[in-house]
């Protein structure tokens, strides 16, 4: 399936090079697949967690829910935001494009406190985001119950099942190359508990993670776990594994809270 004509969306991005990049978007339209029919757990996650980075930025957004929003990315991952000038994908570089707009939730931690930021980050992209990843498209009674048909919910056969395996295929090499699809779904449990654990530590007894502040961390943490604890993939197994860290639980707790409520 060919999809090699340049999207409007693309000429904004490449007319965007030449716009000033210092203007505060007062508002910006998220990009996501269907939540009711299409979503899957990776992509839930990381649209939660853009979700609360822009409400903790105190951005104003709108969603918008397309059945082709993976076509429409610029880099082809979810979800994408769009303002009156430019148009972002994936949750690091939309952290990015905040804080050249001068919204940046870490601004005032210490270099030492960055570093730590972006380490406990990247943990936990390398463990809940390719975890899901696994779950989702690897365990194959998850794939063919529910990533497969959901993923091409919105066409027709024989388009829709051509679409699905296509995108398992894709994941699949993804995560054979980071050396996931050696391990078992025992592996991948343990993966994530210890992910959870360190997490857990990492907050202790506090508010967020850096003490009274929300930062970046937190944003894309919550936007982790509240997919596990709200998904059905697995039989609820995920939200288990959370609930077995009350810390995490009540951190979840605190924003939506203070974010969602």
């Amino acid at each position: 399936m060919q999809f090699s004509q340049p999207s409007l969306f693309l000429i904004d991005v490449m007319e965007t090079q030449q716009e000033d990049n210092q203007t505060v978007p007062e508002s910006v339209d998220i990009f996501q697949p269907i939540e009711e029919s299409q979503i899957l757990l990776p992509e839930q996650a990381q649209c939660l967690a853009v979700q609360a980075l822009l409400r903790m930025c105190d951005v104003q957004f709108t969603i918008q829910q397309k059945k082709n929003a993976e076509q429409m990315s610029p880099s082809g991952e979810l979800p994408f935001i769009k303002t009156d000038k430019a148009i972002v994908s994936e949750f690091e570089p939309i952290v990015d494009f905040l804080a050249s707009r001068g919204k940046s939730l870490s601004a005032d931690l210490s270099s030492a406190q960055k570093a730590e930021l972006q380490a406990y980050m990247t943990l936990t992209t390398n463990r809940l985001y390719m975890a899901k990843l696994y779950i989702s498209w690897v365990v194959k009674d998850n794939a063919s119950a529910i990533s497969r048909p959901r993923y091409g919910s919105p066409h027709k056969w024989p388009l829709n099942h051509i679409l699905a395996w296509s995108k398992q295929a894709k994941i699949y090499k993804k995560l054979r190359v980071s050396g996931w699809t050696s391990k078992t779904k025992e592996q991948v449990y343990d993966d994530i508990h210890n992910c959870c654990r360190s997490l857990s530590d990492r907050i202790g007894d506090q508010y967020y993670f850096f003490l009274d502040q929300v930062t970046e961390l937190d944003a894309l943490v919550y936007g982790h776990l509240k997919s596990m604890l709200t998904t059905e993939v697995d039989g609820g197994e995920l939200a288990t594994v959370v609930k077995g860290y009350p810390r995490l639980t009540r951190f979840c707790k605190r924003i939506e809270d203070r974010y969602f409520s």
